[in-house]
């Protein structure tokens, strides 16, 4: 799982960089201050855990193990959910994609959950 999360690290931090520029640019006069700022709430925790997801690939190269892996696999699955949604949300303007947003959050406690307990289970 070494090189999916790498990659997917680097294409969350790629994506994550042009749509906070697209946002600043490009959306500044279409969305108002509340939809920009949720828009920008969602490039922030995509950024955050594509280097977390980065962190994870290096430990799994070390450490591998079924809680690192999991882990990595939460934080894709949070971005997915909690920054995509965020993204549909601003751009399309249906409010009841905010249904999904905490299911990303969720997933993003329990990567951070699992990578706590695998670091618990280290013997350094």
């Amino acid at each position: 799982m070494i090189r999916p999360f790498l990659l997917l690290a680097a294409l969350f931090g790629l994506t994550g960089v042009a749509l906070g520029a697209f946002a600043a640019h490009g959306l500044r006069s279409r969305l108002g201050a509340d939809y920009l700022a949720v828009f920008q709430t969602g490039v922030q925790y995509q950024m955050i855990h594509a280097l977390a997801l980065f962190g994870v690939a290096l430990l799994a190269l070390h450490r591998p193990g079924r809680l690192v892996t999991a882990a990595g696999a939460l934080f894709v699955l949070g971005i997915l959910l909690f920054s995509g949604s965020l993204y549909l949300l601003t751009l399309s303007g249906i409010g009841k994609l905010g249904i999904i947003t905490p299911f990303g959050g969720t997933a993003f406690l329990l990567g951070w959950l699992c990578l706590g307990l695998a670091a618990w289970r280290l013997r350094c």
